[in-house]
């Protein structure tokens, strides 16, 4: 398909529901609200009660409200439409019908009114990831470092440093111009270039000392239950879901692959996993298990090592929690480690208690800058460049230092979308529903 001008698609989930809410965007959208009206368009940004009518037939679709939004000032930048109609599937489909037989319109792909809030410069790359970030967050802690993002944190940071750079980057260039000019002073230039490119690097440095808590907020923290076979591990999975997620068997090795759950913490995720248990074995299937269970141990944030009253033959890994299961069944000593019974819940509220601990100090609570891993590689490639800067200005010829100061700078327009984003914009607007 070749270049469309005007787009359309529905903004609210599908189903049965009382409202449905269908966007339009593009040159073409004051046209197409003619066209399924018969009447000018309303007042701009104003609801307006309009019978909707199929072009062609004059069939009568629905009675909507409807509201026109000329340009710039909208969400993609373009002229907008917006309709809200009754929420039957039948009503939404003769709608889109009706706008698909339209001439110079066509159905959006997914994330294609982001693409162009992007293009036409509504939203940065940071921005447009809050948003992704936004529709996809499960918890609260996800939905606050979602906002923050979208409501331009990081941009605002890095369009702070992008200037003192640019400024810097200016000084250091008209020292070079200029060098046999009397009314430049070089060396003056120079050290105050120093200070601001040595703040920025400083104030990138703080913001990448974080335990990648952005990245991993919204992974989520993993959490690996792990042991001898028939140490509990499976039921308790099930009774932190509080589901039967998992079969649990008295036979040994009943577990053969990871079984994932993700939990809401205390408004934090947490991905819980069931292991095979680890003991001897000459059964094949059971060995590959046995195997992928001590890689997933190897990845997680966080291992309760889980203890059965008749012990376990192998030693915990370091830093693993150690929790005594079936403690209806025993009196674990103490020091023994944390005693719980997933039957009848002893000890769940303490073990709860402390996986909530461990998820807030990786997780934090939404408060991070740096969210995703592009980001994060173009603020060390950044902090690089402005290293080399700094340490070789009194040794390097000036024009190696600009060259420094300029990728420093592009690098920061990397983060915020300026320059070398195009290959990752399919991937990333393609996990957007389509009315966004």
């Amino acid at each position: 398909m070749g270049v469309v001008d005007t787009i359309f698609a529905p903004a609210s989930g599908f189903g049965r529901a009382a409202v449905a809410v269908v966007r339009i965007s593009g040159p073409g959208a004051a046209a197409a609200l003619e066209a399924l009206t018969r009447q000018p368009p309303p007042p701009p940004r104003r609801l307006s009660l309009r019978t909707l009518v199929a072009p062609g037939s004059g069939e009568i679709l629905d009675r909507a409200l409807v509201a026109w939004m000329p340009a710039p000032g909208t969400f993609t930048g373009e002229d907008s439409v917006e309709l809200q109609l009754h929420g039957g599937p039948a009503v939404r489909a003769a709608v889109l019908r009706a706008l698909a037989h339209l001439p110079g319109l066509a159905p959006a792909e997914p994330g294609a009114f982001t693409r162009r809030a992007f293009l036409n410069g509504r939203m940065d790359l940071t921005e447009v990831e809050g948003l992704a970030d936004l529709i996809d967050a499960e918890t609260e802690a996800q939905r606050r470092q979602a906002m923050r993002q979208l409501d331009g944190a990081l941009s605002r940071l890095v369009e702070d440093w992008r200037a003192t750079l640019l400024d810097v980057l200016a000084m250091t260039e008209a020292a070079l111009d200029f060098s046999d000019e009397g009314d430049v002073d070089a060396e003056t230039l120079t050290t105050a270039g120093l200070a601001a490119a040595t703040r920025v690097r400083d104030g990138i440095l703080s913001a990448l000392a974080n335990g990648r808590r952005g990245e991993r907020l919204r992974e989520g923290l993993m959490v690996v239950l792990a042991g001898a076979p028939n140490a509990g591990k499976s039921t308790l999975l099930n009774a932190l879901a509080r589901r039967d997620a998992a079969i649990v068997s008295a036979i040994p090795g009943t577990t053969r692959d990871a079984i994932e759950v993700r939990c809401d913490l205390g408004g934090l995720p947490v991905m819980l996993v069931d292991t095979a248990g680890l003991r001897e074995s000459v059964d094949a299937i059971e060995v590959e298990g046995m195997a992928r269970s001590r890689r997933r141990i190897a990845d997680a944030d966080l291992v309760l090592w889980l203890v059965p009253p008749e012990g376990s033959g192998e030693t915990p890994p370091a830093g693993a929690l150690v929790v005594r299961t079936k403690a209806d069944l025993s009196s674990p000593s103490p020091g023994d480690g944390l005693a719980i019974s997933a039957l009848t819940g002893q000890g769940l509220d303490a073990l709860l208690d402390r996986i909530e601990v461990s998820a807030q100090a990786a997780l934090g609570q939404g408060d991070a800058v740096v969210t995703r891993e592009r980001q994060r590689l173009a603020l060390e490639s950044c902090a690089e460049h402005l290293d080399r800067a700094i340490a070789g200005a009194a040794s390097l010829p000036a024009e190696l230092v600009a060259e420094d100061l300029r990728l420093a700078v592009r690098a920061l327009g990397e983060v915020a979308g300026r320059v070398g984003v195009e290959e990752m914009l399919d991937r990333l607007f393609a996990s957007f529903c389509i009315g966004k």
